[in-house]
């Protein structure tokens, strides 16, 4: 078996401490050190193939340089865009991001959470399913570094970073009724999930706010595992009540995609008969021959802080971040305004 690359070794062939190497490959008091001679050790310890010892490291430090990422659906675009923005902040502080995905199942995600405990990662970043208090509860309790990311419960003291959802969902269903939209509609998750709860609340309360009476028949929920005939339905009985809406917020960019893709089978145009606003932003949005309106999150920002969050309350556990960031509505060609008249307003 080949002998690994030591320190010492670096050290003889560059003619210098053991010591001095230890702080150029490990980052440390690099205002102290001639640039030339990190260089020279940099280049030496690549031409030997040397790695860093992580089980070594980890021992000295008590720490792994790891941290568990847990999405909901990483083959979601959101859910993708932010892990791969986590991965790389995380590198910016020299730590690996190990990634699993809950597909909403809480039997999973527990498992997954366990799994990266017990490989002793240095804090975890968590999208949690619904009915994972208890989960979450435990991992304060055994004093474990973590974020909730996206999600969170109002009623539990932790650190999280999420989007102002009760805010977003109401100035997009007050851009539909500034635009002449009476009887707005909305697609959303049949879930206990605050952030979704709050969504429907924002979206409800812009309709009150506005002397408009909420009608049940407005609200549709469908399943969180986003099968595609349950949004036709919902879509279909909301294009059926007499008279049918004019407007749809779709509580989701997954929700969206499958809903245009429905709409285009259909006898009605966008935005002529329906106008339309989306959560989030996928590819399809841009592609549909009117492109829609969308919420905007703030993905870079939400990442960034997660991580800042995490690595704050690694090194201290006593600190807590509770952000809820604002949305941005990006204002497309599906919420074409009505005139006084009800017709299509068209600038041309």
């Amino acid at each position: 078996m080949r002998k690994s690359v030591s320190l010492k070794d670096i050290a003889q062939k560059a003619g210098v401490s053991t010591a001095l190497v230890s702080y150029v490959l490990n980052n440390t008091r690099e205002n102290r050190i001639n640039k030339e001679t990190a260089q020279k050790i940099r280049i030496i310890a690549g031409e030997l193939n040397y790695h860093i010892n992580q089980v070594a490291r980890s021992l000295k430090t008590n720490k792994t340089y790891t941290i568990g990422l847990i999405v909901s659906n990483i083959s979601n675009p959101f859910s993708a865009s932010l892990a791969r923005i986590i991965e790389n902040e995380s590198e910016k502080y020299k730590y690996t991001t190990i990634i699993g995905s809950s597909d909403e199942d809480v039997q999973k995600f527990e498992k997954l959470v366990n799994t990266m405990v017990n490989r002793q990662v240095d804090g975890l970043i968590l999208s949690p399913p619904s009915q994972s208090e208890n989960i979450i509860l435990k991992l304060q309790q055994q004093g474990i570094p973590f974020v909730l990311l996206d999600r969170y419960y109002p009623d539990i003291k932790t650190n999280y970073i999420a989007l102002d959802n009760y805010n977003a969902s109401f100035e997009a269903t007050q851009h539909l009724i500034d635009g002449g939209r009476k009887r707005i509609g909305m697609i959303s998750y049949r879930s206990d999930l605050f952030h979704l709860q709050e969504r429907k609340r924002g979206y409800v309360a812009a309709l009150k706010k506005n002397s408009i009476s909420f009608s049940k028949n407005w609200l549709k929920l469908v399943d969180i595992i986003n099968k595609k005939s349950t949004i036709e339905t919902a879509m279909d009985e909301l294009l059926s009540i007499e008279p049918a809406v004019d407007a749809v917020l779709l509580g989701s960019n997954q929700i969206a995609v499958n809903s245009l893709k429905y709409i285009n089978t259909l006898p009605i145009k966008v935005p002529k008969d329906l106008a339309v606003i989306s959560f989030d932003q996928a590819e399809m949005l841009d592609v549909f021959y009117s492109p829609v309106t969308y919420i905007k999150q703030p993905l870079e920002e939400i990442g960034q802080l997660a991580i800042k969050s995490l690595i704050d309350c690694i090194h201290d556990p006593s600190s807590l971040t509770a952000l809820n960031l604002k949305a941005e509505l990006i204002i497309q060609q599906s919420t074409g305004a009505l005139t006084t008249t009800g017709k299509l307003f068209d600038p041309h």
